[in-house]
């Protein structure tokens, strides 16, 4: 019997080894591939996040949310019965899936509405260079992209906002300032420190530092796209390997017999260690699923 309860703590050691490993493993790949492309963005409302992921058409449909509850439900009720041959607890972990679910979709509105901001930052400082190079005038430049209808909210009001603060105190200081903090990319705050020295220093020939400036966004968001491709393709494998480590309980029942794992089960602290491998699991799993979602790269 011993051997027996050694062989299911040997599987627990296991999964939680393996999936401490991967999950390290795909917290530096994800971070070493981004090379600076995303940015930390401040927390979002659900319904600021839900709204914009709606309109983007990328929200869950009903049918979606009803797929995605069954399929939760079902596999943790189906998992937890090969665990313990137990309904009670069939029940338990069903239910416990299933109340996951509307915290998943709202990682995916607020993944959603990240991406769509940073694509947003790079139309917003590339017409900004564009028209620089027209009007000479940081503040023209300003009323030009927003005159231009390629902004939508939020960067749209913000844009007017910081128009505003630069025509009330006759400086583009504040301005620049207010838009740094909102949006807190290197981007930005790379373009509006050349705008800033261009201002004071009244340099005759920006063209130059501009033109560099434009192929570093081009760069930047060439890299956002080549890593999107990445981490989608290891995002899939993540989940398909966390999935199978929870049929491992399959591998036990093989090598001792259903008896000899029925026998187990009678066991309170082998029911405990197989609570806490799926639990375990559960939790690295869960992990990787949040770092997908909503850590979309730190510079």
């Amino acid at each position: 019997m011993y051997i027996e309860i050694f062989i299911v703590a040997a599987i627990i050691v296991f999964v939680f080894i393996y999936r401490k490993n991967v999950g390290d493993n795909s917290y530096k790949f994800i971070a070493r591939n981004m090379s600076g492309a995303y940015e930390k963005v401040s927390p979002y409302s659900f319904r600021v996040v839900r709204e914009k992921a709606k309109e983007l058409g990328q929200e869950y449909t009903t049918r979606q949310y009803i797929i995605q509850v069954t399929m939760f439900g079902i596999g943790a009720a189906f998992v937890s019965y090969l665990y313990f041959y137990s309904l009670m607890w069939s029940l338990i972990y069903g239910a416990f899936a299933i109340a996951f679910v509307p915290y998943l979709a709202y990682m995916r509105c607020k993944k959603v509405y990240s991406e769509f901001l940073f694509e947003q930052v790079q139309i917003y400082t590339t017409n900004v260079i564009m028209e620089y190079n027209t009007t000479q005038a940081f503040v023209k430049s300003l009323e030009g992209v927003r005159d231009s209808g390629v902004l939508e909210e939020p960067l749209l009001s913000d844009v007017k906002e910081m128009i505003q603060m630069a025509y009330d105190s006759g400086t583009i200081d504040d301005a620049i300032r207010f838009m740094n903090e909102k949006y807190d990319y290197y981007v930005v705050k790379n373009m509006h420190q050349l705008f800033i020295q261009i201002t004071r220093e009244g340099s005759k020939d920006s063209g130059e530092a501009l033109e560099g400036m434009q192929m570093d966004i081009d760069m930047l968001v060439e890299s956002v796209y080549r890593d999107r491709i990445d981490r989608a393709t290891f995002y899939k494998q993540f989940i398909s390997f966390g999935l199978i480590l929870y049929l491992l309980v399959l591998l036990v029942q093989l090598l001792i017999g259903q008896e000899g794992y029925l026998g187990l089960l009678e066991k309170w602290y082998v029911v405990l260690l197989l609570h806490f491998a799926i639990l375990i699991n559960t939790f690295f799993l869960f992990s990787g699923i949040k770092f997908y979602h909503e850590d979309v790269g730190a510079e």
